[in-house]
């Protein structure tokens, strides 16, 4: 009975010390000792699916002046008024309302939005005005920027020009 019970012993002991070696061989072999890689040393394929970030300054709310001073780069096409529509279709409906007259869903729970066909306020805000709204969002509107990408924010601005002529 003796010697079983120094079997168990060192069996348990044998196994506490292969645990106790992995945590420490992790320990010590996390990514501080993994190799350096420099800024434009390696250049990795983008995962299928992904979307790039950037390409295009993105302002603060607090500078929304600079920002509604640029130019819309895409013009108003039918094929971007097009996709400016799907995209409005997916992203502004819940809140704006198919016709963007602010009568979303969800309206009910949230501040009232505005009139998306109204001249009068399609002639005070520039392009750059609503994409930057699109971009960082506004006092109730949720920020877009990490959604869409800066061309189809383009798009989606092409589209809201479109709904104060109807």
């Amino acid at each position: 009975m003796k010697y079983v019970f120094v079997l168990v012993l060192l069996l348990v002991g044998g196994v506490a010390g292969v645990l106790g070696m992995n945590i420490a061989y992790r320990w010590v072999h996390n990514m501080t000792q993994s190799p350096r890689i420099m800024p434009g040393e390696r250049a990795f394929v983008m995962p299928p699916g992904g979307v790039p970030r950037g390409g295009e300054l993105t302002l603060p709310k607090e500078e929304r002046e600079v920002a509604a001073a640029r130019r819309n780069p895409i013009p108003p096409t039918p094929l971007s008024v097009r996709r400016g529509a799907d995209l409005f279709a997916i992203y502004c409906t819940p809140c704006h309302g198919t016709g963007g007259k602010g009568d979303g869903l969800i309206i009910a729970k949230f501040a009232p939005t505005p009139d998306l066909t109204n001249p009068d306020l399609h002639k005070t805000r520039s392009d750059g005005y609503w994409q930057s709204q699109l971009s960082v969002g506004g006092a109730i509107m949720p920020a877009y920027g990490e959604v869409l990408s800066a061309e189809e924010r383009w798009h989606v601005v092409n589209f809201l020009r479109t709904l104060a002529a109807q």
